[in-house]
């Protein structure tokens, strides 16, 4: 078995306009897909991330911040899990509940290095 990173990327639900009744409703259906996953022992960890950024450029550093409205592709959050392949991996990715609201699953090999 490997390791994997969903990375989840797509709107800020505040930028769509989504009710507090609608994010509600998204969250239980999150809930719902990270049981699922730990009750497979598929899911190693996770976490929302919040849409504030702050970005460190160049050779001088630059520093800014960044808000979401402004940023082409928004991660919004990872999950990392255990599968056998890219392909094991891809089915798992179908019970995403934002692709409905246009948002993207991209998948990515952990790296392991020896020491």
């Amino acid at each position: 078995m490997r390791e994997f990173m969903m990375i989840f990327i797509g709107a800020d639900y505040g930028d769509l306009g989504l009710s507090p009744e609608e994010i509600q409703g998204r969250m239980g259906k999150w809930f719902a897909w990270n049981q699922k996953m730990e009750e497979q022992g598929i899911v190693k960890g996770g976490n929302a991330l919040t849409a504030d950024i702050r970005r460190i450029v160049g050779k001088n550093r630059t520093v800014s911040d960044v808000n979401s409205a402004e940023v082409k592709e928004l991660v919004g959050g990872y999950y990392i899990v255990t599968a056998k392949d890219f392909d094991a991996v891809e089915v798992i990715a179908q019970d995403f509940p934002d692709y409905d609201l246009g948002s993207t699953v991209e998948i990515r090999e952990i790296m392991v290095f020896d020491e």
